[in-house]
């Protein structure tokens, strides 16, 4: 999972292909636990979407920007579009479900 720090980069990512991004922070216990697991069921699930990271406490200006005001935060997008978004409390098994149809929609795409 790459960390970002500037919002440029971000936005570039957001652009082009699928992306995964955790919006977490040092001190959100919860963030600290969820980050592994969520890794190990993207690269068994969607092997071809990139994650990023983004600590809230070491970018506020990046939060900000995507409106994330409490830990933890998920989005995902393709080819610039979010089509998952979840805050707080939820499932990641539950996530994975809903991540799915768009995620092989684009990879059908994309390989023709």
């Amino acid at each position: 999972m790459f960390t970002i720090t500037e919002l440029d980069i971000l936005e570039q990512m957001k652009a082009e292909g699928a992306l995964f991004i955790l919006f977490g922070g040092e001190h959100c216990n919860v963030c600290q636990t969820l980050r592994p697991q969520l890794i190990s069921l993207l690269d068994k699930r969607f092997p071809d979407m990139r994650t990023a990271y983004v600590d809230c406490e070491l970018s506020p200006e990046i939060c900000a920007q995507h409106s994330v005001f409490s830990l933890p935060v998920v989005k995902v997008y393709i080819d610039g579009m979010l089509i998952a978004e979840d805050a707080r409390a939820f499932s990641p098994g539950e996530l994975m479900l809903r991540i799915e149809r768009p995620y092989a929609i684009w990879k059908d795409g994309s390989e023709q």
